[in-house]
């Protein structure tokens, strides 16, 4: 599938996950997490650490979600990334974007053996939002 059909269906899959969100603001996880609220779009960070960020409420991991995400961003190192993807094709979440750095071959082959839709190694959820400080 193209990177932008990919796109497409992901983002038609919301509401959003945002793993690996940070409270710290210069930090990618938090400028991911307000590139979706710039865009007016329900994204909940998790974060096993904090309770909020960009005043909102935190959950702790991908389990914890409310039941109607459909998709994750996801940065976090790769090999957190493979644990983020178990545990949301656990769930039935079938969409993923790996923000560049978080890919993993490992977590790529076992989303799309499920037959999840998956960017990886492609556009940055920050440019394709247009994302501004």
């Amino acid at each position: 599938m193209s990177d932008d059909k990919s796109i497409e269906q992901f983002l038609a899959a919301g509401p959003f996950g945002v793993v690996g969100a940070s409270t710290n603001r210069d930090k990618y996880g938090n400028k991911v997490l307000r590139a979706y609220q710039q865009k007016g779009l329900t994204a909940h960070p998790v974060n096993p650490r904090a309770d909020e960020i960009e005043g909102q409420p935190v959950f702790r991991d991908v389990a914890s979600l409310p039941d109607d995400v459909g998709a994750l961003s996801i940065i976090t190192p790769p090999a957190i990334t493979e644990a983020v993807v178990d545990a949301a094709l656990a769930r039935g979440i079938l969409n993923f974007w790996m923000q560049p750095g978080a890919e993993s071959p490992a977590a790529i082959e076992r989303a799309e053996a499920a037959g999840a839709n998956v960017i990886a190694g492609g556009p940055c959820v920050l440019v394709v939002f247009g994302y501004r400080e």
